[in-house]
């Protein structure tokens, strides 16, 4: 079954009656999904719906709009844990740890610039073209690789895995923000508290803990959550406090709402659309405004930031750029927005991943 991320990063429009996981649509409709964290979900889909919860009620918020910053371009660069080494035609070559893995990239719109015998030296290729479910997706040329293989990000130890969804465990184009969020912990001399919604296997919680923050990691697939605790294991920081937690994004956010808990940092990267396992549908464009009105409802009296990231969406930065500056009215600060790039290795060609915005305090 598809999920969430892999729907957003592919192009292709979600099969019409199906009930694939995309990642999801939000609160305008009349049923809310049970929001998945990108690629990365599996549940069964139930043909019933539920009840959803009312819609929040937005309006334009008072105050001065935040300061801003844009274009912003956050690059990723080659190096030793992780490189683009080519792209074009569609298709991206990429060096994860020991491995070389060929992938499907629609903006490759450009030639290749490596000679064929380098992209045939590749250990994994994600064909596309046999049974959805399970491994099959990948074709191993030379020796069958088993599912996870040890990765790194900045001295954290955590696997990488070959999914049936094209996807690796990893997006190193967040590095970016990783760092961003890091120095922000550091740089509080206080104590920080972190949410991160969609958090799939959790790199970014564990880049957060590493620096000093408690963290919330919500993610609405209990593979995934297995995944980001072994991966906590693996990076030896089993100690640091990190609330793993199997739910439905929105409706987490919801209850933390109503409780009064409160975050510093705020991550979230919602689908483009989704389904939920009760028929349940999200769809960015209509839902995002009420989720990102809901991070600010949640933060701090002194928070540090609210990390905003869209993939696969037909759409300027501009449009989730001016959502961010009103729905902080008020807050002060920045609002910085762009795009997410990695350069590449072979002919110094970017490419684009993402759109982002964050408000930083």
């Amino acid at each position: 079954m598809k999920s969430f991320r892999d729907k957003r990063r592919d192009n292709r429009p979600p099969a019409k009656g199906g009930a694939e996981h995309a990642r999801p649509r939000q609160e305008h409709t009349a049923s809310r999904p049970q929001i998945r964290s990108g690629e990365r979900h599996e549940a069964k889909t139930q043909e019933r719906s539920e009840p959803k919860s009312a819609p929040r009620i937005l309006s334009r918020r008072d105050g001065l709009l935040p300061a801003e910053r844009l274009p912003l371009i956050l690059e990723v660069a080659p190096n030793a844990d992780y490189a683009l080494l080519d792209s074009g035609s569609g298709q991206k070559l990429e060096q994860y740890g020991p491995y070389r893995i060929v992938r499907p990239e629609g903006q490759a719109i450009w030639q290749r610039a490596q000679p064929a015998r380098d992209w045939e030296r590749a250990d994994a290729i994600f064909t596309g073209d046999t049974d959805e479910e399970g491994i099959g997706r990948w074709r191993f040329p030379k020796t069958p690789l088993g599912e996870t293989w040890p990765m790194k990000h900045d001295g954290i130890d955590y696997l990488g895995r070959f999914t049936s969804f094209r996807h690796v465990g990893v997006f190193p184009e967040q590095a970016s923000h990783w760092d961003h969020m890091a120095g922000l912990i550091m740089a509080a001399k206080r104590p920080v508290k972190v949410l991160n919604l969609f958090g799939y296997t959790g790199l970014a919680s564990l880049v957060a803990a590493r620096a000093g923050a408690e963290v919330t990691h919500v993610d609405a697939s209990k593979k995934a959550i297995g995944w980001a605790r072994e991966n906590q294991e693996m990076a030896g920081l089993g100690s640091k406090p990190i609330r793993w937690i199997v739910e439905d994004a929105v409706k987490f956010a919801e209850r933390e709402e109503r409780r009064g808990s409160r975050y510093d940092i705020v991550l979230f990267d919602p689908p483009a659309y989704g389904r939920g396992p009760k028929g349940e549908v999200w769809q960015l464009f209509d839902d995002l405004p009420g989720l990102t009105d809901l991070c600010r409802s949640i933060l701090t009296p002194k928070p540090l930031a609210v990390v905003l990231t869209a993939y696969s969406i037909r759409a300027s930065f501009f449009a989730i750029h001016a959502l961010m500056r009103d729905t902080f009215a008020g807050m002060g600060g920045t609002v910085e927005s762009g795009e997410l790039i990695i350069r590449e290795k072979s002919a110094g060609r970017a490419l684009s991943t993402s759109l982002f915005s964050r408000w930083v305090a």
